[in-house]
């Protein structure tokens, strides 16, 4: 009698895999779904879980964004190449908790094996709150000084600006005993970060599209002794990281 042919774990057919659902805007999802999602919609470069809700801003006018957000990424990217140890990012989704993925607009971080306090996932992403988060406001203002900030604020993330363009105004938080603070500008009208050393920034002229002026005030803060002093500081931290990666 011939022994009956066994059966093998591959000899049924796979069950076909559900669809991944698509982001909805003002759906309600925890951090790993909206991820889940997100990853599966390759041809959405901006979608954001704020508060355990998902947002997904309009299209964008160059005059009220576009122009904006490049004048900030350039002023925020020469601040990174004249200071090792720090890094910037432009619409870099982040790990803040499970009910917050953000993708602002703008960051800075101190490298982690300089000291700082976000860590960067094996996939790529920033997780934790960054020491800098930059953000161009136009039709989000509510939001972006609402609910988003209320989450920066609680996942400690160090510095806040927005730059409220329609009402020409650049609004800079400072975090102090876990509360938004507003950074008083110096007696020259220039605002100076406290996490940042040498980031100087002349609100009127960014505001007014100067960005000569703008550039030559953040010239002038690289060039200063707090700024050597923090680059200073930067490199011997690294120093005791062993096999820290090149700057």
């Amino acid at each position: 009698m011939s022994a009956s042919p066994s059966v093998g774990r591959h000899s049924r057919p796979a069950a076909p895999r559900e669809p991944v659902p698509p982001l909805v805007d003002g759906e309600r999802l925890t951090r790993d779904e909206f991820e889940r999602r997100y990853d599966a919609m390759p041809g959405v470069n901006k979608a954001e879980l704020i508060e355990g809700v998902v947002r997904m801003p309009s299209p964008v006018r160059l005059d009220q964004h576009g122009d904006p957000h490049s004048c900030l990424i350039g002023w925020l990217w020469v601040y990174r190449a004249g200071t090792p140890g720090v890094r910037s990012g432009d619409n870099s989704s982040l790990r803040l908790d499970m009910s917050n993925m953000p993708q602002p607009d703008g960051l800075l971080i101190i490298r982690p094996e300089h000291g700082g306090q976000v860590r960067i996932g094996a996939d790529g992403y920033v997780e934790g709150g960054p020491d800098l988060i930059a953000e161009v406001s136009a039709s989000t203002a509510d939001r972006d000084l609402g609910e988003k900030q209320e989450a920066y604020r609680r996942n400690e993330v160090r510095e806040y600006i927005v730059w409220r363009v329609v009402d020409q105004t650049v609004d800079w938080f400072v975090l102090r005993s876990k509360q938004y603070e507003r950074l008083a500008p110096g007696t020259d009208g220039i605002l100076r970060s406290l996490v940042f050393p040498g980031l100087w920034l002349d609100p009127s002229a960014l505001t007014a599209g100067d960005s000569a002026r703008v550039l030559a005030v953040l010239q002038q803060g690289i060039g200063s002794t707090e700024h050597a002093e923090f680059v200073a500081r930067l490199a011997a931290a690294a120093s005791r990281v062993p096999d820290a990666p090149p700057l």
